[in-house]
Parts: C-alpha cells; sequence; structure tokens
C-alpha cells in the first residue's frame, strides 16, 4: 500500500471509524429512552423507522404522504415505532398530531410516535442560500441528518421530502438501510436543457440566461451537482415515488453517468470505498447489512381523501375559480392573477360573476411576504377586489370551498405529480392545469377516450380555457365532473397509496 494513502488512514479515517463505531453503540440506551417515554417496556421486538421530514408541520402534499403512512404503520404494524425527525421546533407532539388531525383528517396515535426535533433547520431553508441553493441545502440537509442521528438512531431510515445527500451520512455513520419517497427529483436533465437553452425561469434567472459566460458556469455546477446526485440516490435500497413523471427523472438518474467526472472522483471514491469498509469491520454487527442498489423507482400516488371529497355535489356550481397550492414561488400563483386580468380583459361578459379564490399554507416569512406581494401584483392589475387569499385554512374550511368551487387551477410548471387537482377532480371540480408534469400524463388524461378536464401554458391559453368551461351546458359540465371523480376515486385513494406503500418492500429491512 503506497504510503501517503497509509497516512491517510491512521490519520482520518481510522479515527473517524472508531468515533463511528461508538457513535452507533450509543443506540441501545436510545431507544430504550425512547420506549420508556411513551409508557413501553423495553422490548426487542420494538423496531424504529425513522423518518426525516424538517417540515412535518407544513400542512401540505408532502406531509399527507408522510402521516398517512405513519398512521399505517400504527395500524398494521403493532411492533413499530414511529419516529419523525422535525425542525418544527415551535410546535409540540401534541400540536402536530392535532394539526394533521385538523388540516388531513388523520389521526395519529400518541403512543407509538415519537418526535426528534431539530434546531438546525435554517440550514435548509432557500433564504440562507440566496445563491447556489441547491448546494447550500444540500450540505445543510447533511449536517441536519448528522443532528438527527446524534440524537437517535433508527432501524430503517426513510426520507419522505427529498434530502437524499442525508443517505451519505446515514451510510458512513450507522450503516442502516435508507429509503425514499420522491416527491420530486432535487435537479433533472430538464433543469441542465433549461440552463443549456437559456431559458428564463423562477430557478435561472434572465441574469443568468442572458449571458453566455454565466450560462456555462451554471451548466457545469448542475453536471457536478447531478453527477453526486445520483450517487446519493444510489445508497437508497428502496425509492417510491410520486407520479411517471418523477419516475422518468428518477430512473434517468439512477442511469446517470459521466466519465469524465468518474475518472476525476476517482480517488474519493476509492477513499470513500476504504472508509466505508473500515465502519463496517468496527461497528456492531446488527448495525451492517448489504446493500442493494434499485434499478428503478417504484410509482405510488400520493394519498387523497377521495372518499370524503366524493360526496360533495357535481350540479349547480357558483362561478368560483379555486386555486389550492402552498404559496411557494414554484406554484406561480402570480401567473393565476394574470390569468383573472386576461379572463376579465377578453372576456367582459365574466367580470362581474367570476372570483378567484387563492388557498393555500404559508410556511415562514419568505411565504407571508409572497403573498403580501401577489395582492400587490393583483392590486397593479386591478383585480384585487376579485381576487381572495385563505392562509392556513383547516380540512374543514378546504371541503366547503372544494364544494363551492366550479373550476380549479394550477399552472405550475412540471408540477411532479399535483396532489389538490386529485382534489379538485373527487370534489367534482372541473380541473385546468398546466401541460405538463404529473397532471398532463397521470391526473387530468382522458377517461373512456373522453375529457376529464383542460391542459393550458399560459395565462392566456388558461383564461380561454376558463371561457370554454363556462360556454357549456350544465349537462357538459357535470359529464366531465363524473368522469373526473371517477378516475380519481379509483386511482388516487387512500387505500391505493396504502397497498402501494406496503409493497414497496420497506419491511424486508427491518
Amino acid at each position: 500500500m503506497p504510503t501517503g494513502a497509509l497516512l491517510v488512514i491512521l490519520t482520518v479515517l481510522l479515527p473517524l471509524s472508531f468515533y463511528i463505531r461508538r457513535f452507533c453503540r450509543g443506540r441501545e440506551s436510545q431507544h430504550a429512552a425512547v420506549l420508556s417515554s411513551l409508557g413501553h417496556a423495553r422490548s426487542a421486538k420494538k423496531k424504529f423507522i425513522g423518518f426525516f421530514h424538517p417540515y412535518c408541520n407544513a400542512g401540505g402534499g408532502g406531509e399527507r404522504v408522510l402521516w398517512t403512512a405513519v398512521a399505517l404503520m400504527q395500524r398494521t404494524e403493532p411492533d413499530v415505532v414511529c419516529v419523525v425527525y422535525s425542525g418544527d421546533t415551535d410546535a409540540s407532539k401534541e400540536r402536530i398530531i392535532a394539526k394533521a388531525k385538523a388540516r388531513f383528517d388523520i389521526t395519529l396515535q400518541p403512543h407509538s410516535l415519537h418526535f426528534i426535533f431539530l434546531e438546525s433547520r435554517w440550514l435548509v431553508e432557500d433564504r440562507t442560500w440566496p445563491r447556489f441553493t441547491l448546494l447550500g441545502q444540500s450540505l445543510g440537509s447533511i449536517y441536519l441528518a448528522w443532528e438527527a442521528l446524534s440524537k437517535f438512531v433508527p432501524d430503517l431510515y426513510i426520507d419522505t421530502m427529498g434530502y437524499a445527500f442525508t443517505f451519505h451520512v446515514v451510510a458512513w455513520l450507522v450503516g442502516i438501510p435508507v429509503g425514499a419517497y420522491v416527491h420530486y427529483p432535487t435537479i433533472s436533465t430538464d433543469m441542465l436543457a433549461r440552463v443549456e437553452a437559456r431559458s428564463t425561469t423562477y430557478a435561472n434567472s434572465s441574469t443568468i440566461s442572458s449571458s453566455t459566460a454565466l450560462s456555462r458556469v451554471k451548466l457545469m455546477y448542475y453536471r457536478l451537482f447531478m453527477y453526486h446526485y445520483a450517487l446519493a440516490l444510489r445508497r437508497s435500497s428502496f425509492l417510491m415515488v410520486n407520479s411517471s413523471w418523477t419516475k422518468n427523472h428518477v430512473d434517468a438518474i439512477l442511469a446517470y453517468s459521466d466519465p469524465t467526472l468518474d475518472l476525476i472522483h476517482f480517488p474519493l471514491v476509492f477513499i470513500g470505498s476504504l472508509f466505508l469498509s473500515l465502519t463496517r469491520a468496527l461497528a456492531p454487527p446488527s448495525t451492517t447489512r448489504t446493500h442493494v442498489t434499485p434499478k428503478q423507482a417504484n410509482i405510488v400516488y400520493p394519498p387523497c381523501d377521495t372518499q370524503a371529497l366524493s360526496h360533495l355535489p357535481l350540479e349547480r356550481r357558483p362561478s368560483l375559480l379555486l386555486s389550492l397550492a402552498q404559496f411557494r414561488p414554484e406554484k406561480d400563483h402570480a401567473a393565476q392573477i394574470r390569468m383573472m386580468a386576461r379572463l376579465r380583459m377578453r372576456y367582459p361578459e365574466h367580470r362581474q360573476s367570476m372570483r378567484l379564490l387563492l388557498v393555500g399554507g404559508v410556511r415562514n416569512d419568505g411565504d407571508s411576504a409572497r403573498v403580501k406581494e401577489l395582492k400587490e401584483l393583483a392590486d397593479s392589475l386591478q383585480v384585487l377586489e376579485y381576487v381572495d387569499f385563505v392562509v392556513n385554512a383547516p380540512y374543514p374550511r378546504i371541503l366547503e370551498l372544494l364544494g363551492e368551487a366550479s373550476i380549479g387551477i394550477n399552472t405550475m410548471v412540471d408540477e411532479h405529480f399535483g396532489i389538490n387537482v386529485v382534489e379538485f377532480m373527487a370534489a367534482g371540480v372541473i380541473p385546468i392545469v398546466h401541460a405538463s408534469g404529473g397532471p398532463l400524463h397521470d391526473i387530468v388524461v382522458p377517461v373512456d377516450g373522453q375529457q376529464s378536464g383542460f391542459h393550458a401554458k399560459d395565462p392566456e391559453s388558461f383564461a380561454q380555457a376558463v371561457h370554454e368551461v363556462i360556454a357549456m351546458s350544465e349537462e357538459e359540465r357535470v359529464a366531465i365532473r363524473a368522469r373526473a371523480r371517477r378516475w380519481a376515486t379509483l386511482t388516487f385513494s387512500e387505500e391505493a397509496f396504502e397497498r402501494g406503500w406496503t409493497q414497496s418492500g420497506w419491511a424486508l429491512w427491518l
């Protein structure tokens, strides 16, 4: 062995491996402490599943997935304790459980649910990284995962928010199996293509897209990020995804290769493999498992409470346009407000009858500021009096609004799935969605060869689609709603999600 490599082992890797050995040995006492806090006697039969979801109290579609999975395990796996790594330090366990009930009507059992509260969530917030956001958040997630595992080491780690770079930490520190439910890839080939084509989007500012030099630098940055993101995903033992759009991208990333970067990274890969070998040799036997990289992801459509929504009436809906999405930049609420302005300009007959209702969750100060900016935009376009904002509404109120609305609007480009679109369809709200991503390929699709909704690409075409729906006869609208409801309740129910989750293979790794 070369002297330099031996020196690295003796001075860096060997001490780190002994640290990890000590790290793993604290697991039994952590498990005993959690069982005691939950009122259980110490038991070797109990298994602990750690869910990494720093924003578990946000109340969005990702949180519905998390809590539906936890509730399923609580009903069907009596020897499993679910441990959620949460950054919601301002909320207690009782408040989080109560919000899951209020927002999603999901009942969680406190006796088999434990929370590990993390202090470093600010490291994964976009406002912390105004530049190189993807890299900064990924590095922040690595530290956040270290904090999580230093407080509690589970038997199985499942990421349900999309922090794939945490898989490296789990592999290096504790060697337990890793799984994930991926809502959307952190980076995709589409993102690389847009930078290469110098397209301006919310993730690629005009400053960069208008500059050849800056575009080339960003493209190289994205290539490097894609390479390491693929390495992270390959650390997993099983992967679930929420749509065919996400599956196609994740499968492509799993197969992604870059010979130039392979050559450059060979020394790091060699040292990392050596480090993992030492870790496995020194770690307690119970923490090591044979790793199998998934060749492809499995589609498990997110759950929607289609049963409750399907009881809402299909007829006699008022002329209310409903948007149901968290106030995040990628949801593009601004396009909806511009659509309203175009609708009133091109179709004056709708000026007095149509109203747009923007319903969504606000997670932080950034989201609150975004709502203020949207109100200012509506005011500047002279439609503020026809646009209403409902922030952080409880689930019963959302049900009421879904029962009152006639048309549902979703303007996000490349929406990875679109659980709000499923809610529209199950509730009898005719969906008008952006012609991309999950809403195009999985949700608003022909049913029995007939239309179940509309697709559009810009404020002009959204306004035209709204006009077409209003111009239809009541019988035509009811027929579309009935087809859409049938498709949604058969394909995207909680029962369908639970079947997919159960069949995903997670139990094989306990």
